[in-house]
């Protein structure tokens, strides 16, 4: 699947969001004290809704809500904690914006709840591999589902990423139809930060294409991350928002669909250009074809 097709997203409370000729934002809105860029900086209910609905404002589609930071070192927080975190944060944004709401969570307690407060995605980094419960879920209450792939605690990992990739989401895959997860309902994100080794980060970069056999839209999260620091020198995390637009552009016009950023304005301008190129591009097809 690519940027040229166009597909609607199923998602929960009967909405849906199209994917194809356009390129949309995910806007990251960490709601915890110790994630990697921004951590402490939304942690309480208000500041989290003022910043969600601001990247609203600069043009985001959706709201990535988590509690709980996935950074190299985190602490753990309880089930509870992180619900404490969130859920107030979902039910405001849910009655003040009529963006779309996504649960950053792996618990399935947290993600049905989230739901019930209006969320519409469940964005689960572990790809349904760490509750057994979250497919179902997922399932029944109609939620998209955004499986990721990441090597983290797995002693099944193969040497070529994107084989490893390939294995992980067909496993996952395998649990959504078994829990009867619609295809629809369904997009990957190859896990960029969350592979084996630091330089398979460049490596995805430059073979994401390879994914779409796979027939799933791509949500990519390259966003201030350390393998971007690395290679522009930039080792604070906030400093890093132009490479990561140049990666959302160049993301972009290899198929993928949905960016998860933390800076929404710079990406949108990115995805902007990189759409109006892909749209010069289906214009040339078209001319040649009628010839």
């Amino acid at each position: 699947m690519t940027s040229s097709r166009n597909n609607a997203w199923r998602l929960a409370h009967g909405r849906s969001l199209t994917l194809g000729e356009a390129g949309h934002v995910m806007a990251i809105v960490n709601v915890t004290p110790d994630s990697f860029s921004d951590g402490g900086c939304y942690i309480d209910v208000e500041s989290a809704v003022r910043h969600g609905l601001s990247c609203v404002c600069d043009g985001a589609s959706i709201l990535d809500v988590g509690g709980e930071s996935t950074r190299p070192g985190a602490a753990m927080v309880t089930a509870a904690e992180e619900q404490d975190r969130i859920l107030p944060v979902i039910e405001r944004l849910a009655q003040e914006t009529d963006a779309l709401i996504s649960v950053d969570t792996y618990r399935a307690e947290t993600a049905r709840l989230a739901i019930s407060a209006g969320a519409h995605i469940v964005n689960d980094v572990y790809g349904l591999r760490h509750d057994r419960e979250m497919a179902d879920v997922v399932s029944e209450s109609g939620a998209g589902l955004c499986i990721m792939y990441t090597a983290r605690g797995r002693d099944d990992l193969l040497e070529d990423i994107i084989e490893d990739e390939v294995m992980f989401f067909g496993q996952s895959l395998d649990r959504a139809k078994v829990a009867g997860i619609a295809d629809d309902a369904i997009v990957l994100d190859p896990g960029f930060g969350f592979v084996q080794r630091r330089e398979q980060d460049n490596e995805l970069m430059a073979r994401c294409r390879e994914l779409h056999t796979l027939g799933f839209p791509l949500l990519v999260g390259t966003s201030r991350k350390r393998f971007v620091g690395a290679i522009t020198s930039r080792e604070v995390a906030t400093e890093r928002d132009f490479a990561t637009a140049a990666t959302t552009a160049m993301l972009r016009l290899a198929g993928a669909s949905i960016f998860r950023v933390h800076n929404v304005a710079a990406n949108l301008d990115a995805l902007r250009m990189a759409d109006a190129i892909l749209e010069a591009r289906r214009s040339t097809r078209q001319a040649g074809d009628a010839h």
